[in-house]
Formats: C-alpha cells, structure tokens, sequence
C-alpha cells in the first residue's frame, strides 16, 4: 500500500474507498439500458437539425450524457460514504439521512451543487430537519454542499409561506468547512484532493482501465437501417399508425 499522508484516514481505508467507487463506474451500455427512461426520439430530431450533427453523433452524446448521469451518482457514493472511514460516530443510515453521527446528535443531507434543489425540494428538506430539532432540541441538522458558492458554516435561511426562517442549529455548510468539522484539520478537504488523483491512478494500475463496450448503434441499426427510423419505433412502435412509419428527408 503506498502512503498517501493524510492523518484523519489510514492509507488502507482511502485505497479502498476509491477502489470500490471506480468499480461502481459504468462501462457497459446497450439498447436496453439506453431506454431504461425513454428515449425522445423528437428531441434527438431536434438536436441533430438544430446543431448540424449526425444521428450518430448525437447518439453517442446522449449515451455519455446517460453515463455521466449514472457516474455522478456514484460520486456522491464517494462523498457519502468517506465520513465512516475517517471517524467511528458517523453512520450511513439505509434510510432517513445521508449521515448522521448518533454521538453528536448531527444529521446531514449532502448536497452537490448549491443550485441542487429547487424552491419545493428546499423547504420539504428544511421541513424534515425542523422536525428533528422539534424530536430533540440537542440534535443539529445540515444540508452540505459540495459545490458551495462560498466556504461557509452559516445559519440556513428559507422562505415558508411568504416568511423567512433560520435557526441555529440548521447549518449550511460547505464541504471544507464539513470536512474541518469532522477532522479537527481546517484544510483536511484540500489535502485529500491533492492526493486524490494519485490513489485514483494506483486503483486503476491494479484493476486495469476498462474500454466502454457500447452495442447501441448496432442493435439500433437491427430495428432498422435508418437510424432516426429506429428511435422513432423504438419510443412510438405502439402508437397508431406506426406499423408503417417512414421517416421523409
């Protein structure tokens, strides 16, 4: 194992983290996947009119787009999960919380973007961490962003009902400052991403780099020749009057 230099995690335990999250990475995709949530053959139409680009590009965009979405997931895995590493009181609970730490009575949703939730998903969230408070008046709730606008440990302000809303042990707290709260390093963020990407390159000199496998065009082209013809019966081939679709240049 080689050493990585952090104090807050063993050398061990971050190998293995990054291990199991690069394996979670996807890189398989084919037909049925690629539908799993409906393909818009009319948007597909759209983009490849609007932006001069072949069916075939726009496709592939699409599949990377898919990708990323799945793999983006699988970050927040990473950032979820790191906590029960770095400290024995925080716990992944299988529902409820992202992290609590039963110890500290703290519970937190991560967030990646600040611009994540939208004006309902906010307030259903304060919601649910105004309750905890109402359970126990000790407990401490925090949405933390991974992507903050700004290092912050501020209160979290919110509008209900036309009236704004803070409390002091509803937090919004950016990653750095989380990763200060947890560790007791006020720079222990920054010094795991410095090493990150060395432990992300010896994971993949162990497990190999794997090529994506990709048989979308080809079970498209089994449909038929014409590729917009196949999205379209792909999405629509139940639709009246489909059984004789013809796509007209």
């Amino acid at each position: 194992m080689k050493g990585y230099s952090l104090n807050f995690i063993s050398d061990e335990d971050l190998y293995n983290h990054v291990k199991e999250t690069v394996q979670k990475y996807r890189f398989k995709i084919d037909l049925k996947k690629f539908n799993k949530n409906l393909i818009d053959p009319i948007k597909l139409t759209f983009d490849a009119r609007v932006y001069q680009k072949s069916l075939e590009e726009i496709i592939e965009s699409e599949i990377i787009r898919q990708m990323d979405k799945s793999n983006t997931n699988h970050i927040g895995y990473f950032h979820q999960n790191i906590f029960k590493y770095i400290s024995s009181e925080w716990e992944v609970p299988p529902q409820g919380f992202d992290l609590i730490n039963p110890v500290k009575k703290i519970y937190v949703e991560m967030k990646n973007k600040h611009n994540t939730m939208n004006s309902s998903s906010s307030q259903k969230l304060y919601m649910k961490m105004q309750q905890k408070l109402i359970e126990d008046a000790q407990n401490r709730c925090m949405p933390v962003e991974i992507i903050a606008k700004k290092s912050q440990n501020i209160p979290w302000r919110i509008t209900l009902d036309g009236k704004v809303y803070a409390h002091e042990y509803i937090r919004r707290v950016s990653i750095d400052q989380f990763y200060e709260l947890v560790t007791g390093e006020k720079e222990s963020f920054k010094a795991l991403c410095e090493v990150l990407p060395k432990v992300i390159d010896d994971v993949i000199v162990e497990i190999g780099n794997e090529t994506v496998q990709n048989s979308v065009l080809q079970e498209l082209q089994e449909i038929s020749p014409h590729l917009l013809k196949s999205l379209y019966l792909l999405s629509f081939g139940k639709y009246e009057g489909f059984d004789h679709f013809t796509i007209r240049d």
